[in-house]
């Protein structure tokens, strides 16, 4: 699958690794629907820096189409909430 960080690039991401995705994605809702600023910021870093960590960077010239938009690390919960589906950021 191919990933969008929102301003960084694309990643490709392998099937394998959504189960570890997808915990992070449950515990960001979590926390958004909690209200729990912090723990919206920390878990939303944890997803970006897993999806960085486990994916392989294509090339900046690259233009495949994204599968998976995910927001910037510096997004508003209100932001993040517009781009939930009901399955998360993740899909299941």
């Amino acid at each position: 699958m191919i990933a969008r960080i929102m301003g960084e690039g694309q990643v490709k991401l392998d099937d394998a690794h959504f189960i570890e995705l997808n915990k992070l994605d449950d515990e960001l809702i979590e926390a958004m629907e909690d209200g729990d600023m912090e723990g919206f910021r920390r878990t939303l870093g944890a997803l970006l820096d897993a999806v960085r960590r486990l994916g392989t960077p294509l090339p900046d010239d690259a233009s495949e189409p994204s599968e998976l938009i995910l927001p910037a690390e510096d997004a508003s919960l209100d932001e993040v909430r517009q781009m939930l589906s009901d399955d998360g950021l993740i899909p299941g």
